[in-house]
């Protein structure tokens, strides 16, 4: 309802611009000021002023004046007010976000027709996923969620570097050494926490081991990177012995996020089908193409890079970035969108990317990619090399425990022993220990550093996922004491003009915010725009819940029913902004 009130406004905008004689070319709609009451507002008196030759208030005086709400459904007034033309909704406009929000489906938006991939984690297989990385799983599923909400075919990626020295390195290492060789046992009984260890002996001796030792190591591990780029068989899979058991224990840990993929895109793949040679043979064409410091590089000057982009060393060997340019141009082939998500440190790679492929001829238009800054912890910063960090199985093992106190904590011994039963808890506990990781992770612009914290992820009171989730299960609450299945809360007979007071009005508005809130989520790829959203509607929420009683003995029937709705809505709407965060939406806590 609220893009077709948008929609609506826009029309009323038009033709009033067009009466007037003035240009239409931006119509500033956008949210109104605080304080106003109205649901949109236009600032195009601003920009108008100086060609009418009048004050901003006159101009949107002017504008107001022209504009007849009767020729539309959900307009119910265009006023002036300073220099902003102001729209003020209908009742039917009211009425009718209540009964679309009774949807299961309310904020999914038209299908587009349009393919999209979202590449996101991407991890090297080098061992289990550590808290620094942890942001790239849950910002890339919220992603392709957003995406997926707006209408979109999303496939979600995971491309597994499996070709560069790090697995070769990786590869040497577990079928040198014995379990007799290395220092610790594994800290999980996990796969990558078990070979991690290979991984890191191997480092060691690289660094500080015999020089013949290292020598005939080097000849292996150039061996089999050698053997990768030639296709050999037998390289390829005792590669894949490595990179498919750690890959496996990563992915365990990654689901419980939950993060989830449809396709793990193996690098050496575009080294098999010849394309990543076919990549180079058309970059050794072009005029920016060349060969120095033993490499053949392409000079992106002319795209304001400083640095050469190096696709292939002198032994003949591709780079990742090389295979990756390989890797997209499938993607070109395949979708009509491609998204990536990166670490900051990455950010000249994409840049590196984006030119060449514009010079290969693609329309990167097509590619959009979300950088993000890395997550701290208190402790300090993390390393997978060197095995000094803390990883993501901790901190979710650790949210659960902290939430776990906390639930029991709130738990007074009537509801404990009613209510709730050890299981109850159990759930409650998983849900809102790793809903207030991913939430916490999420909310934030994801191009600003991150200091993770547990007092406020964990924060009942504040603006946290345990805030907004407990709205949730207020609503669901709320329901069930009305005898309304919370899970399809679907209530048909309901007087939405009986929703007149202030807070009644301010949440109806808010709920039905949400589809515009999916759409410019998924327009800016910036998932912690839901995030924003979840907050304010939980707060009109709660003042909604103090101020109009639901299932109060002097409520009416007419507006228990009407109030019912609302609460239907509102856990409609809370529920799937959920959803696109990755966050559970629990029935109780």
């Amino acid at each position: 309802m609220y893009l077709q009130f948008r929609d609506e406004v826009e029309a009323a905008l038009t033709g009033a611009l067009d009466a007037l004689d003035l240009p239409t070319d931006d119509l500033g709609v956008e949210d109104p000021p605080e304080g106003v009451d109205a649901v949109l507002a236009s600032s195009a008196p601003f920009r108008l002023a100086g060609e009418v030759g009048a004050p901003p208030p006159e101009v949107a005086g002017e504008i107001a004046g022209e504009i007849d709400a009767d020729e539309y459904d959900l307009v119910a007034e265009a006023v002036a007010q300073g220099p902003y033309v102001n729209f003020l909704p209908s009742d039917a406009y009211y009425a009718g976000t209540v009964e679309a929000a009774q949807s299961a489906d309310f904020g999914h938006l038209e299908p587009t027709g349009q393919r999209v991939v979202v590449e996101h984690t991407s991890a090297n297989p080098t061992g289990p996923v550590h808290v620094g990385r942890a942001r790239n799983p849950i910002v890339g599923d919220a992603v392709a969620r957003v995406l997926s909400l707006a209408g979109h075919d999303v496939d979600r990626h995971y491309y597994v570097n499996d070709a560069g020295r790090q697995m070769a390195v990786f590869t040497w290492a577990y079928e040198a050494f014995d379990e007799d060789d290395l220092d610790a046992e594994p800290e999980r009984e996990k796969a990558d926490y078990d070979l991690v260890r290979y991984y890191r002996k191997g480092n060691a001796v690289l660094e500080d081991g015999d020089p013949d030792e290292v020598e005939a190591a080097e000849d292996e591990i150039q061996a089999i990177m050698q053997g990768l780029e030639s296709g050999d068989e037998q390289t390829y899979e005792r590669v894949q012995e490595v990179v498919d058991a750690v890959l496996g224990g990563m992915v365990e840990s990654l689901d419980r996020l939950p993060a989830e993929f449809d396709e793990f895109v193996k690098e050496t793949r575009f080294l098999r089908d010849g394309s990543a040679d076919d990549v180079v043979a058309r970059l050794k064409d072009l005029d920016e193409a060349v060969y120095e410091e033993e490499a053949w590089q392409l000079d992106l000057g002319e795209f304001g890079i400083d640095k050469n982009f190096v696709f292939l060393r002198s032994d003949g060997t591709t780079l990742y970035a090389t295979r990756d340019l390989a890797h997209h141009e499938w993607k070109f082939d395949n979708y009509d969108r491609a998204v990536t998500v990166l670490g900051e440190d990455h950010e000249l790679q994409a840049s590196q990317m984006n030119a060449t492929l514009d010079l290969l001829g693609h329309d990167t238009d097509r590619l959009r990619q979300v950088v993000y800054s890395y997550v701290n912890l208190p402790e300090g910063k993390m390393s997978t090399r060197a095995g000094t960090g803390i990883d993501l199985d901790d901190l979710l093992d650790e949210a659960v425990a902290r939430a776990r106190e906390e639930v029991e904590t709130r738990l007074d011994d009537r509801i404990r022993d009613d209510d709730l039963t050890d299981e109850d808890v159990d759930r409650i506990a998983e849900q809102v220990g790793i809903g207030a990781v991913r939430y916490d992770i999420v909310a934030k612009q994801p191009q600003k550093a991150i200091t993770f914290e547990w007092e406020r992820a964990l924060d009942f009171e504040a603006q946290s996922a345990p805030y907004v989730q407990y709205v949730h299960a207020r609503c669901c609450g709320i329901l069930e004491e009305a005898d309304v299945d919370p899970v399809n809360p679907s209530l048909a007979a309901f007087d939405a003009d009986l929703l007149d007071t202030e807070a009644e009005r301010d949440l109806v508005e808010t709920v039905g915010r949400f589809p515009a809130v999916v759409e410019e989520s998924a327009e800016e790829l910036q998932p912690h725009v839901v995030a924003t959203y979840t907050r304010e509607i939980a707060e009109t929420f709660n003042t909604f819940y103090r101020e109009c009683p639901v299932l109060a003995e002097d409520v009416d029937d007419e507006l228990r029913d009407a109030r019912l709705a609302l609460v239907a809505a509102s856990k409609h709407a809370v529920g799937n902004a959920l959803q696109v965060l990755g966050v559970a939406a629990p029935r109780s806590m």
